[in-house]
């Protein structure tokens, strides 16, 4: 048997163009991917054309901050798409705003690019309370830890200066926030010192920025921080609902005051710190406020020291007053007593002295009647003679007489002369 020879059938040639294979893929596409599906994810690199078109990347974001994202793609808003998207944020108060780092719900469906061989989701529409909720949940889950770590009030705790002169100011400077500040400042006639740190205050990384800005102007050893920012969407205020900033401000050393500007809604940094205010212009105001009353509480204490020292030096006026008029009273009472005990001691003297006088008198004449009693005159009246020697001695005895001396004998009325013989 003659083996039979092969036969080659030839399949039509099914080479598609690039264009071809593009559509296709779009086609399939459609087939598979329904229209309006609901993605979510977070923004990142947004960028806009100048035909209106909206451009960024929708991600899924890894398990470590700040790396690789588990999953992307490329998101395109047409620029009539874009004017609905804004209306229906606009109905929402304008509190979302389609930044980097916002967490979003979009609706749309895949396409594929065929020109630009991409594969993208074109947007249609947007959940703005998705968004809101995401950012409520996330804030009240950061509150509550914030609370479980003591950290809620804990720069509250901090004391503050009585005269904060040397202020931190963390910021975007060059921004209306930073010119409301230094105004304010400059306006104040103090001395203030500002001690300025530039950050971002919104966009990826802005969290990251303002912690560092606290750390850097609490390590220049300011007395008290400003953090402050103007005004602007929830999102836009997301960096300081975020934990990194708040759970920088609780641990600053110094007090730290927010100024940032939002009517209704405080943000978590808001909670933690020392103090909160609407606008940085308020803020600034609280700082001067400050030192303006701490001025005036000096004013105030010196006027009430004047017056007291006024009150002491008058009180020992009217003092020294009484104690001279007590004096000179009391002199007065002196010498009156004086001179009345002088006149009572003169009139004791002198009494004194008269019977004294007196006294000496009776003496005298006791002793005169008796010097009298004694008298020779009176004894020679009576009958009695003297006779003495002639050398004036009184003849006491016989035995002084010696024969032929001269006697002289008183009697009273002369004196007689006499001789002594021999004849005993």
């Amino acid at each position: 048997m003659q083996p039979r020879s092969a036969t080659v059938e030839r399949v039509p040639d099914q080479t598609l163009s690039v264009s071809e294979l593009g559509t296709l893929i779009r086609f399939a596409l459609d087939q598979l991917v329904p229209d309006n599906v609901w993605v979510e994810g977070e923004l990142r690199s947004k960028r806009s054309a100048r035909n209106g078109h909206v451009y960024f990347d929708l991600i899924e974001p890894g398990d470590t901050p700040g790396g690789a994202p588990k999953a992307l793609i490329n998101v395109v808003l047409w620029r009539d798409a874009r004017d609905r998207v804004n209306r229906l944020l606009t109905r929402h108060g304008q509190s979302i705003s389609m930044d980097d780092g916002v967490r979003i719900r979009i609706q749309g469906a895949p396409d594929f690019y065929v020109a630009g061989g991409r594969l993208q989701f074109r947007m249609t529409a947007i959940d703005p309370t998705f968004t809101l909720g995401v950012l409520a949940a996330d804030r009240a889950a950061l509150l509550q830890a914030l609370t479980e770590e003591g950290l809620l009030r804990a720069n509250a705790s901090r004391r503050l200066p009585v005269v904060p002169l040397r202020v931190g100011l963390a910021t975007s400077l060059g921004s209306a926030a930073h010119a409301d500040v230094t105004t304010v400042f400059a306006n104040s006639g103090l001395g203030f010192t500002l001690v300025e740190a530039d950050t971002a205050v919104q966009g990826p990384g802005a969290e990251q920025q303002i912690a560092a800005a606290i750390g850097a102007l609490e390590s220049a050893g300011v007395d008290m921080i400003l953090l402050v920012r103007g005004g602007g969407s929830k999102t836009d205020l997301a960096a300081f609902d975020h934990g990194v900033v708040a759970r920088r401000i609780a641990t600053a050393a110094v007090p730290v005051f927010t100024g940032i500007g939002h009517d209704i809604d405080r943000s978590v940094a808001d909670e933690v710190a020392f103090a909160a205010h609407t606008t940085p212009t308020a803020a600034a105001q609280a700082v001067v406020a400050l030192v303006v009353n701490w001025l005036r509480e000096l004013d105030r204490a010196e006027q009430r020291l004047v017056q007291r020292t006024n009150a002491v030096l008058a009180d020992a006026a009217a003092r020294q007053h009484e104690l001279r008029r007590r004096i000179v009273r009391a002199g007065q009472v002196t010498v009156a007593q004086a001179d009345q005990r002088i006149t009572a001691t003169a009139g004791q003297v002198a009494r004194a002295a008269r019977q004294a006088v007196r006294s000496a008198e009776l003496q005298l004449a006791a002793a005169t009647t008796r010097s009298g009693a004694h008298d020779p005159a009176r004894a020679l009246a009576r009958g009695w003679s003297i006779t003495r020697t002639a050398d004036g001695r009184v003849l006491r005895s016989v035995a002084d007489a010696t024969a032929g001396a001269s006697l002289a004998t008183q009697v009273a009325d002369g004196v007689i002369t006499s001789t002594i013989d021999d004849d005993e």
